[in-house]
C-alpha cells in the first residue's frame, strides 16, 4: 500500500524541526542575499546545495530568491536530486501523493507521474525517497519564495544524461514549470584544494561543457542531464555563488564545497 504523505525526514538535523524557527531561518537566509538586477530571459532551472541550513543554507538562498519575483507564476517544480542511502536503477518518483514538512505538505503532481512512468527509466521506490535529504531540504525554501505548488520529485540513481535528460523533457512544459537540480560538489578535501576543484566544476557547468563526475559533484548525474536539456533549450547559466563548508560554518581540513546556477533561456528563444 503507498504511503499518503511522505514524513518529513530530516527535519531537526538538516533545518529546524519546529515550523517557527524554520520560517524564522529561511527568511533570514533569504533577506541576507544581496540584491541582484534582473536579468533578461526566462528563469527556468536551477543547481542548488542540499547540506544542513548553518552549511549550505546561504548558497541555496542566493538561488531561492530569485524565485520571489516569479512568486505566483510557478505552479510546477520537478525536482531532482541524487540517492544517497538506497542504490537505484534509473530514476525513481515516490509512492506518496505529498511531501510534508513543518511548514505544511506540498502535492505531488500525479498527472506528471503518470506520464513519467511511461518511460522504462522511471519507477516507483518509497524506499528511494523515504530518507533522502537531497530533495527534503529544498522544500522549506521552495514553500516560502512560491504560492501554491506541486511537485515532481525523482531521486536519480544510475542513469546516463539521456534518461535523465528524456525525463526532464516531458515534464519542461513553460514558464509555470521550475526545474531544480539538488547537489553539492567536492567532498572532504582540504580548502585550498576543494576551491580549485569547484571553480573548474563550476566552469564546466557554465560553458556546458561536458560531463561532471559524481567526484566533482554528487548530483553530477542530475546536473549532467539538465546540461543536456540546457543545450536543447538554448539555457544560459549563471554562477551565483560558490562556497564550502570552511567558509560557512566548518573547519577547513576537510570541506564540502557548495554551488548555486541559475539557467535561463535565451532572450531570442523565449517563447
Amino acid at each position: 500500500m503507498s504511503v499518503a504523505i511522505r514524513p518529513a525526514a530530516v527535519g531537526g538535523l538538516f533545518y529546524p524541526g519546529s515550523s517557527v524557527e524554520l520560517a524564522a531561518e529561511v527568511r533570514t537566509l533569504l533577506a541576507a542575499v544581496p540584491a541582484r538586477a534582473e536579468v533578461p530571459g526566462l528563469l527556468k532551472a536551477l543547481i542548488v546545495p542540499h547540506a544542513g541550513y548553518r552549511y549550505s543554507g546561504p548558497i541555496a538562498a542566493s538561488a531561492y530568491s530569485l524565485l520571489r519575483r516569479r512568486r505566483d507564476t510557478i505552479r510546477r517544480v520537478v525536482l531532482l536530486g541524487p540517492v544517497h542511502r538506497v542504490a537505484i536503477r534509473g530514476l525513481a518518483l515516490p509512492a506518496a501523493q505529498g511531501f510534508a514538512t513543518p511548514l505544511g505538505t506540498v502535492p505531488v503532481d500525479r498527472e506528471a507521474v503518470s506520464r513519467l512512468l511511461a518511460l522504462r527509466q522511471v519507477s516507483v521506490s518509497a524506499d528511494a525517497h523515504a530518507e533522502e535529504h537531497s530533495l527534503e531540504v529544498q522544500l522549506p525554501f521552495l514553500q516560502q519564495v512560491l504560492d501554491e505548488f506541486t511537485l515532481v520529485p525523482l531521486a536519480v540513481g544510475d542513469a546516463s544524461p539521456e534518461e535523465v535528460a528524456e525525463v526532464i523533457e516531458v515534464v519542461w512544459g513553460g514558464s509555470e514549470t521550475l526545474v531544480v537540480v539538488s547537489s553539492d560538489l567536492s567532498h572532504y578535501l582540504p580548502y585550498e584544494h576543494a576551491r580549485r576543484i569547484d571553480a573548474e566544476t563550476c566552469t564546466t557547468i557554465g560553458r556546458l561543457a561536458r560531463s561532471v563526475s559524481c567526484e566533482e559533484a554528487c548530483g553530477g548525474t542530475p546536473i549532467n542531464g539538465l546540461m543536456l536539456a540546457a543545450r536543447r533549450h538554448h539555457l544560459v547559466p549563471a554562477l551565483l555563488d560558490l562556497r564550502n563548508s570552511g567558509d560557512t560554518a566548518g573547519a577547513r581540513g576537510r570541506v564540502v564545497g557548495y554551488a548555486a546556477f541559475a539557467f535561463r533561456e535565451e532572450a531570442a528563444h523565449v517563447r
